[in-house]
């Protein structure tokens, strides 16, 4: 099977279960966000991060299945064939927010992104998951996206956030305090 298949020269690309959109299309700019979001997942996982690997590689096979939910229209035969994103992701996901705070110092300021290369792939990754919650808000208020995806983002980014602090934590590394400039 070969990679390319010049369908998409003029712009236009192919969703899942049948219907061409163009490239542009805010269904497409919405999965293409998480794709972008997986692969800063991947880096962050490259720099090494240790005891959150796991759980990091568990995130990625849940937005690849989310992606694929967003690049098939909910009224196509093949979204009935489609994995589900399942409620018990996000208690996943407040259970281990819960469970990193409880070993984390208290936040006592703003954080920068930044500490060891794993944290600021974190810190990253949170920035690309809140700007893909925005794309897929207005898909979700016309009513082509449940608002189970981005109550799972909004979900997503808090945790990638307290994973990026304790990346620094468990690395001995002291996050970086934001210092308001002196007016």
């Amino acid at each position: 099977m070969k990679i390319y298949t010049k369908t998409g020269d003029t712009g236009e690309t192919s969703l899942f279960g049948g219907g061409r959109v163009g490239k542009d299309h805010h269904r497409v700019e919405s999965y293409g966000q998480l794709d972008e979001l997986n692969a800063v997942l991947g880096m962050a996982r490259a720099e090494g991060l240790g005891a959150l690997d796991a759980l990091t590689q568990t995130l990625q096979d849940q937005l690849f299945t989310i992606g694929s939910i967003l690049a098939t229209p909910p009224e196509s035969k093949a979204a009935g064939h489609l994995p589900k994103l399942k409620p018990e992701w996000v208690t996943a996901m407040e259970q281990a927010i819960d469970g990193f705070d409880a070993q984390l110092p208290p936040l006592t300021s703003f954080v920068l992104p930044g500490g060891t290369k794993g944290a600021a792939a974190l810190h990253l990754a949170r920035c690309v998951c809140r700007r893909a919650e925005r794309r897929i808000v207005p898909l979700m208020r016309e009513g082509d996206v449940a608002q189970e995806i981005v109550v799972y983002l909004n979900r997503l980014s808090d945790l990638l956030f307290t994973m990026a602090r304790a990346a620094n934590h468990f690395a001995g590394v002291k996050d970086v305090p934001w210092v308001a400039p002196k007016a």
